[in-house]
């Protein structure tokens, strides 16, 4: 099977499994008890004014039309108009997303080269005082939730000692040093929480190929150690440490909800909060359609890099 085909039929199941998750979007909504119109005016509605909502909302056409309606405006950048403050939910989405992807960054830039660089060392030096004392902290970060770190993370860096805001009241104004300042907090605990995942797996992933006949003979041609893992067993690992850091990049962006309600962080998480709490529909159905795709997306690129730095992938298995 070519390179094209395959990235052809992941494109195809990821488009497929976009659609499904739309489905369940707009089925969720749907299938909320009571009256939405109502909820939204609050019972001292009149009739009137539930019926003229209701006419606005397009909640007196079929479901099916709705979801039609709904489903090709998203593939156009159109989401409806939020019911809160009537604004288009694109132009309320857009600048919260591009603040979700300054925190998904910095994050990213701080826990990748870290992780790989603690796993390549863990892996080198597997059994000692440094293994042990990085599998202890890992599984203690892998089992702390993220609004825990989150607070402590506060406590120690900005209340006992005021290294940085407890605070990320970000915006387009500020400079960009000031906005990395004013993001470390919340990005520092997502770090904790992805860092943890792709060592460990990066790790795994070096010593499973250290049993291999092609290390065993660098070793017997009297490499050193470092130079074995970090030019045969490396190269060779790279699909799994691929795979995994880009299920920790697509955490970094969909699993910012908790963290960004911690620091108070402007950003999609803080925005679906929000929106859920005054029963902006057509918001709270953006945001989740927004990080479905950017998962299926980032899996999806996974899937490629993977493809691509494993010719083995590309065969059909017999």
């Amino acid at each position: 099977m070519s390179v094209w085909s395959l990235l052809a039929k992941r494109l195809g199941l990821g488009i497929l499994t976009l659609f499904a998750v739309s489905l369940l979007i707009f089925g969720a909504v749907e299938a909320l008890p009571g009256d939405i119109a109502q909820q939204v005016l609050g019972q001292t509605a009149t009739p009137d004014a539930l019926a003229a909502l209701r006419r606005e909302m397009g909640l007196d056409r079929p479901a099916v039309l709705r979801y039609v309606d709904w489903l090709v405006g998203a593939a156009q950048g159109e989401f409806g108009v939020s019911m809160a403050n009537r604004r288009p939910v694109a132009d309320m989405i857009g600048p919260r997303l591009l603040n979700t992807l300054f925190l998904a960054s910095v994050a990213a830039a701080i826990a990748v080269p870290l992780s790989i660089g603690l796993g390549v060392m863990a892996a080198l030096w597997r059994g000692t005082t440094f293994d042990r004392t990085a599998n202890v902290a890992t599984l203690t970060s892998i089992s702390s939730p993220e609004f825990f770190l989150g607070y402590i993370l506060i406590l120690f860096l900005a209340v006992q000692n005021p290294v940085f805001p407890s605070i990320s009241n970000i915006n387009p104004t500020m400079s960009f040093g000031d906005r990395l300042y004013r993001t470390m907090l919340p990005a520092l605990t997502l770090t904790l929480v992805v860092t943890a995942h792709m060592m460990r797996m990066t790790r795994a992933a070096i010593i499973n190929l250290l049993a291999s006949p092609y290390i065993e003979m660098a070793r017997l041609k009297g490499m050193p150690p470092a130079i074995v893992i970090l030019r045969h067993a490396l190269p060779n690992a790279l699909a799994p440490i691929i795979n995994v850091v880009a299920i920790n990049l697509a955490y970094l962006i969909t699993g910012v909800v908790l963290v960004e309600v911690v620091f108070v962080y402007p950003g999609v998480g803080q925005l679906l909060v929000d929106s859920v709490s005054r029963r902006d529909f057509p918001v709270v159905q953006a945001c989740c359609l927004i990080f479905a795709a950017t998962y299926v997306l980032l899996n999806l690129s996974a899937d490629v890099l993977a493809i691509l730095s494993n010719p083995r992938l590309r065969r059909p298995k017999t």
